[in-house]
C-alpha cells in the first residue's frame, strides 16, 4: 500500500468552484467500503474500482472526495465508530460507560468485522496503521482527559497508569466484537461491567 497522503485536504472533496458535494453519494461509497472489508477482503484487496461498482458512482466521484485509497479508509473507519458522545463530566464512571457504549453502537456491531479484517494489516502495513491511529488516537485522548480528571477530582488513585487503564477499558470490548463472546461475557450491561471491574482497582 502507497504511504498515506499528508495533504491538509485528505478526505475533502476536490470539487469545481459552485459544485455541492453530494452527501447521499459520500454515504453510498463509505458504506460500500465498509460493506467489501466486512466480507472479508483486505485492505489491499478493496479497489476504488470496487468500491465505485458497490456504491453505483464513476471512480472520479470517489477521487473528487479522497486523495487516495487511504484516506478512503480512514474515513470508513471513522464513520463506522461514528462520533464520540457529548460527556456530562460530572461522573467519571458515567463518563467511562458513555465512551465505551460508543464504540458498541448497533452500527460498529453491524460491521464487526471490519476491524478483524483490518487488524493483521494494521500490524504489518505501516501506512495503514497510522491511519488507523490517526482515526482512533482523538478517541483515546478524550477517555484520557476523563482519567485525568479523575484524579485530580479524587475519584481516581493518584498513582494511576492512565495508559495502563485505558486498555483494561477499551480492550474488552473489542475482544468481545472480533470473538463474538456474548454467550460467556452477555452483551446486556457490558460497559457498565466492564468499568466497574476496573474502577475497583482504580477508585481512589
Amino acid at each position: 500500500m502507497n504511504a498515506m497522503s499528508t495533504s491538509t485536504d485528505a478526505g475533502q472533496e476536490r470539487k469545481a468552484p459552485g459544485r455541492p458535494r453530494n452527501a447521499q453519494a459520500d454515504e453510498a461509497i463509505l458504506e460500500a467500503v465498509l460493506e467489501l472489508l466486512n466480507e472479508g477482503q483486505s485492505a489491499a484487496a478493496v479497489s476504488i474500482e470496487a468500491v465505485a461498482a458497490r456504491a453505483g458512482v464513476g471512480k472520479a466521484t470517489i477521487y473528487r472526495r479522497w486523495p487516495n485509497k487511504e484516506a478512503l479508509l480512514a474515513d470508513a473507519v471513522r464513520a463506522m465508530k461514528g462520533p464520540l458522545p457529548e460527556l456530562a463530566g460530572v461522573s467519571v464512571r458515567d463518563d467511562l460507560i458513555a465512551l465505551i457504549q460508543a464504540n458498541r453502537t448497533p452500527r460498529a456491531r453491524q460491521y464487526g468485522n471490519v476491524t478483524a479484517c483490518l487488524l493483521p494489516e494494521i500490524i504489518k502495513d505501516e501506512a495503514l496503521g497510522r491511519m488507523h491511529r490517526a482515526v482512533i488516537e482523538p478517541r483515546r485522548e478524550v477517555m484520557r482527559e476523563v482519567l485525568r480528571r479523575g484524579i485530580t477530582t479524587g475519584e481516581l488513585r493518584a498513582d494511576l497508569d492512565i495508559e495502563l487503564t485505558q486498555l483494561m477499558l477499551s480492550g474488552p470490548s473489542m475482544v468481545q466484537s472480533m470473538l463474538r463472546l456474548q454467550d460467556l461475557v452477555p452483551d446486556e450491561n457490558f460497559a457498565e461491567k466492564i468499568v466497574d471491574a476496573v474502577l475497583r482497582g482504580a477508585a481512589a
